[in-house]
Parts: C-alpha cells; sequence; structure tokens
C-alpha cells in the first residue's frame, strides 16, 4: 500500500492510476487531517507527500514522521513544485528517501518508487554494534553514542554514519555515498552529501573529527 497526499485532485488520481497500472495498491488524501486518520488505520510501504499543503505543510508531517517510533521508518518521496537546491536539501535533511518535482513523468515516478521500495526491503541491521574509539552505533535499537552521549540524528544521518563505519578507513566518493544513500543518481546534487556530512559532524561533537575530508574525491572515517 501506498499512501498520496497531494490537494491536486488531477495529480493525486493519476498518480493512484499509475500505481495501481505498476502494481501497487494506493490511497489519496488531501490534506494532512485525512492523511493522519489513515496512518492510524494501516500504515503503508511508502509514501508521496506534497510539500504546499492547505493544512499542515509536507515538510512538517515529515518531521512529524520521522520523529514517530512508529512512523519513522516509513520511506517518503517528496512531491512538489518546489525545484531550488535548498528545498530539496531540506527535504532531504528531514528524512525524505527521494524527491521528484512537477511536472514529472509517471514513468520516472513509478522507478523512483520501485527504487525506493528495493532500498527500504533491504537486510535486516546487522546484531552487532558498530563502534570506533569512543563513538559506537546500535543498527537493531537505531542508538547512536559520541563520547558517552546519545546522539539523535536524522534517518539518512543515521544511515550515512553506519555506511562509513562499515567502510572504515576506505575513501567513499560523493557519487557513491548518494547511490547507496539515496538509492539514485542525483547528478550535479552532490551538495546532499556535503550538508549530510556536515550536520553529522556537528551532532557527534569531538567524535566527528574522525569523518574526513579527501578533496575531491568524497569522505572517510577512521581513528
Amino acid at each position: 500500500m501506498i499512501y498520496i497526499v497531494e490537494d491536486d485532485k488531477n495529480i493525486r488520481e493519476l498518480v493512484i492510476y499509475a500505481l495501481k497500472t505498476a502494481g501497487f495498491c494506493g490511497e489519496g488524501f488531501e490534506n494532512a487531517t485525512e492523511f493522519y486518520e489513515g496512518m492510524s488505520r494501516d500504515v503503508p510501504s511508502l509514501i508521496l507527500m506534497d510539500i504546499m499543503l492547505p493544512d499542515e505543510d509536507g515538510i512538517t508531517i515529515l518531521k512529524k514522521l520521522k520523529n514517530s517510533q512508529k512512523w519513522s521508518q516509513v520511506p517518503v518521496i517528496m512531491l512538489t513544485a518546489k525545484t531550488t537546491e535548498y528545498d530539496k536539501v531540506i527535504g532531504l535533511d528531514t528524512g525524505a528517501d527521494d524527491y521528484i518535482t512537477k511536472p514529472f513523468g509517471v514513468l520516472e515516478l513509478i522507478s523512483r518508487v520501485k527504487a525506493v521500495m528495493r532500498r527500504s526491503q533491504k537486510a535486516s541491521p546487522s546484531d552487532e554494534a558498530l563502534s570506533m574509539g569512543e563513538l559506537s552505533v546500535d543498527e537493531q535499537k537505531h542508538r547512536v553514542s559520541a563520547a558517552g552521549e546519545e546522539v539523535i540524528l536524522t534517518h539518512k544521518e543515521f544511515e550515512l554514519l553506519v555506511y562509513l563505519m562499515k567502510n572504515r578507513g576506505i575513501v567513499l566518493s560523493r557519487d557513491r555515498i548518494l547511490e547507496v544513500i539515496w538509492d539514485y543518481n542525483y547528478e550535479g546534487e552532490s551538495r546532499t552529501v556535503d550538508v549530510h556530512i556536515g550536520s553529522l559532524r556537528q551532532k557527534l561533537g569531538s567524535c566527528g573529527d574522525m569523518i574526513r575530508t579527501i578533496r575531491g574525491v568524497g569522505y572517510k572515517i577512521e581513528e
């Protein structure tokens, strides 16, 4: 089941039709109030979320979802007319799994949906905790500790940190990070990686110094 939160009836019906044609089940909601009612009934496999909604904007809804223990793991694709890099970074940094701007092609939409669904259905997290110096990550509990203090990360920041730690000492290019963490090649949008790395370093405090910038290539983590 895929939920579509979109106040434009024509777009909402088009997306639902396209999803059904591709073998998915879709249910549409015109506003945040209807959406929350739907979430209380059933948790979907994925959410397509417009930003500009009549009662509560999509970014605010996204923040609530990612801060909810029950809904934080549901993948979200932002579906919006906003096209600036700032808007994209805000959505992705808040925890969105992808970002599609209007007008969009139906084939592109379905491709993005399938890509996010594949990524969300990856193997379960490892039972073994990851640790480096004073930095520790528990994938199962989605918990991070730095210098003895618990650190609250967004979904994407957490995935990025786990990816870095599982590849400790290895230089990872921005393009590779985008491909693995967002499961999509955001051509020309490597700034998204830089923003997330900067936020991650700040939240990790002194442990953030372990994330090294490799000029002209990407990043690596090492003690």
